[in-house]
């Protein structure tokens, strides 16, 4: 791919001047830990590379972190860390270990701010506004904290969340996490089937919900669902009903259940949180795959690599400080969300929004971002491109002076959506792509507030992040797709897998293809000015809108229709630029069973109530065949290159390689 000579942005001079990074790199500078040949960003980040042990000790001075034992201001690190030369445990030893013999607490540094500043302004579609101050969370943590214990909630228990995107999930991770609990969640778009795949393999203690919530302009009632999942989750000692969409929500069928608001109201005395510090690898989250190959794996992140990680990411890549606001659209059931929660940890405003970015109209997130002085906004690349398409002008009918970054991630951002940004939102922002994905709970590849932008690429990758793009033979390559790799450790890496007691899940979803170097299934390019293209995933995972989607979700689901034996589903990419996508599913229907349209929205009604609205396919389309492996599994990645009409190049490991000429120039996928 060809990219562009000149950059669409470039940092002023005083811009780089006060950047983090900048005064980060020069602090390094003098006090000798680097030479001055380290005089950029992508200096620094090799440098980091090249020096983990360092780099990373430096990160953790920078952000201040509370700890006890080596590593706190009376006790200096012995060993920051253990196995860097190796990635992957082999068998079932210990794999790189990070400053060993610490202990500290997550959200203690995320409560380290008291005062009566904005901590959080949540906004919804249906224009209500929630602010909360330093001290007011600290109190709410407090008072839920309480309640946890009471419920029997200690060291390494679950608490989940099936919640929006409301300050009481925040409030509910934090105090779990005060007290050395994990914290996992899902979004309420999960059907009870996708929330019993997750929550399930956990046993959570306590379970935190809504009981509804609204999505463009429809009001969706959780209370039945909710009632499904506790009778289904055995582990569950406590539930918590957010009254979200009802005044008062009937509960009297949920057992156990009470309103959180309740729960505030009893324990409400307690105001100051207590933090048990636990080891740098202790348990802080539990996320999901996508559910590809069977149930979701549990993805367990740490307390210290998440945090590191975040404020790396968040102070220097991203320039955040205290008096900025960041607002990102997501979920509670997307990494996105744990990363923009941290920010309170550099003592920034997080700004949440719950419902449809689209309503009640297209630019009701600008609005919001006007109003609340965001200076950091974070998206996908798929709403960009739909506010392009609808003609949305943000620069015309609001005041985004405050607004220093743009972020979009999800999905690679196409060329022209970033001459969108810079014609209809602000010309003086900085756009910033960023990928990395919920395995490492951070990023690959993100911003540089100290270089400049070109069209379609990622400004650098990670500090700290030894990333590469490898071709087929395993050897890194420049100016040419390949795989997106990791050769070295970094904190953020899943401290395991749940219920992986000898770590042969976690070798198997990263180190198979290429021994010892995480291989993360993105299709990537390293460009001349040292940034990144992303292409796209070199595996099946789906990602239409930016929403990643496992395949094997929606099998479960269309295969218990009866008309249907069996079905495959790929994503299609779309437009000149292939910079949109849809959700293609085939299906192979019983002798004499015909896809009729009643049987299209029983599927569909069936996916959207059972997985997420998300999973919904756009087109569906009968087929007599679907092309098998020798071993007998399904092969969406060669029927996904028919009908992009490129070559299949596993055709050999076929048991019926004829199929797949069923699958090419079908008439209900030219339009």
């Amino acid at each position: 791919m060809s990219v562009d000579a000149t950059p669409i942005w470039t940092p002023s001079a005083e811009g780089v001047d006060r950047a983090r990074l900048t005064q980060f790199r020069r602090d390094l500078m003098q006090r000798g830990i680097v030479d001055p040949s380290v005089a950029d960003a992508h200096a620094l980040q090799r440098w980091s590379v090249e020096h983990p042990a360092t780099f990373w000790a430096e990160i953790w001075r920078a952000a201040a972190v509370m700890a006890d034992g080596p590593g706190s201001p009376q006790s200096p690190w012995s060993d920051v860390l253990v196995g860097g030369d190796r990635m992957a445990p082999p068998d079932a030893l210990r794999g790189p270990r990070w400053f060993t013999d610490t202990r500290l607490n997550f959200a203690e540094h995320l409560l380290r701010r008291r005062d009566d500043g904005t901590a959080i302004v949540s906004w919804n579609e249906h224009g209500a506004r929630q602010r909360l101050s330093f001290a007011d969370l600290a109190g709410q943590v407090a008072a839920t904290a309480a309640a946890l214990v009471a419920a029997g909630v200690g060291v390494g228990d679950r608490v989940v969340g099936y919640l929006p995107n409301l300050p009481q999930a925040v409030i509910a991770m934090l105090a779990a996490t005060s007290l050395g609990a994990v914290w996992s969640s899902c979004s309420p778009d999960f059907g009870t089937k996708g929330v019993l795949d997750r929550f399930g393999q956990i046993a959570p203690k306590v379970l935190i919900a809504a009981d509804g919530y609204w999505y463009a302009g429809k009001q969706i009632d959780c209370l039945e669902r909710l009632r499904e999942i506790v009778t289904s989750l055995p582990s569950v000692a406590a539930v918590w009903v957010v009254p979200y969409v009802h005044a008062a929500p009937a509960i009297a069928s949920i057992p156990g259940a009470v309103t959180f608001t309740a729960v505030l109201a009893q324990y409400a005395a307690h105001r100051k949180p207590t933090f048990t510090r636990l080891p740098f690898e202790h348990p802080l989250y539990i996320m999901y795959s996508s559910g590809t190959t069977g149930l979701p794996k549990c993805m367990v992140h740490g307390a210290g690599g998440t945090l590191l990680q975040h404020w790396k990411e968040l102070a220097l890549h991203t320039d955040l400080g205290a008096d900025d606001a960041i607002f990102y659209f997501t979920t509670c059931g997307w990494m996105m969300w744990n990363w923009l929660v941290s920010a309170l940890a550099l003592g920034s405003t997080i700004v949440l929004y719950d419902g449809a970015p689209l309503a009640p109209s297209a630019d009701v997130l600008w609005r919001m971002a006007a109003v609340e002085r965001v200076s950091v906004f974070g998206t996908s690349a798929k709403y960009l491109s739909v506010l392009e398409k609808e003609g949305v002008q943000p620069r015309a009918a609001f005041d985004l002076s405050a607004l220093r970054a743009i972020l979009s991630t999800g999905s690679p951002l196409a060329a022209h959506s970033y001459d969108f940004v810079y014609e209809q939102i602000k010309s003086d922002v900085r756009l910033a792509s960023i990928s990395g994905g919920t395995d490492i709970v951070s990023c690959f590849a993100l911003g540089d507030p100290t270089g400049a932008v070109y069209r379609g690429e990622l400004q650098m990758r990670g500090l700290g992040m030894a990333v590469e793009v490898f071709g087929e033979d395993g050897t890194p390559v420049r100016n040419t797709p390949g795989e997106l790799v990791c050769t070295r450790p970094f904190p953020s890496m899943p401290v395991a897998f749940w219920n992986d007691p000898d770590g042969a899940i976690y070798r198997a979803a990263y180190f198979e293809h290429f021994p010892g170097v995480w291989r993360h299934g993105d299709w990537a390019e390293i460009t001349a000015h040292d940034g990144l293209i992303i292409h796209g995933r070199s595996d099946a995972t789906l990602n239409p809108g930016g929403v990643r989607i496992g395949t094997a979700e929606i099998y479960r689901q269309v295969e218990q229709i009866p008309e249907i034996l069996e079905s495959l589903v790929i994503e299609q990419r779309l437009g000149v630029d292939g910079d949109d996508s849809r959700v293609v599913l085939f299906v192979r229907m019983r002798d004499g069973a015909l896809l009729s349209a009643d049987v299209q929205r029983g599927i569909r009604q069936r996916i959207r109530e059972h997985a997420s609205p998300h999973h919904v396919p756009k087109v569906i389309v009968a087929v007599a065949d679907i092309p098998r492996t020798i071993s007998g599994k399904i092969t969406e990645i060669a029927v996904r290159d028919v009908v992009h009409g490129r070559p299949v190049r596993n055709a050999d490991a076929l048991a019926n390689p004829a199929a797949l000429a069923l699958f090419a120039d079908l008439p209900e996928l030219q339009s």
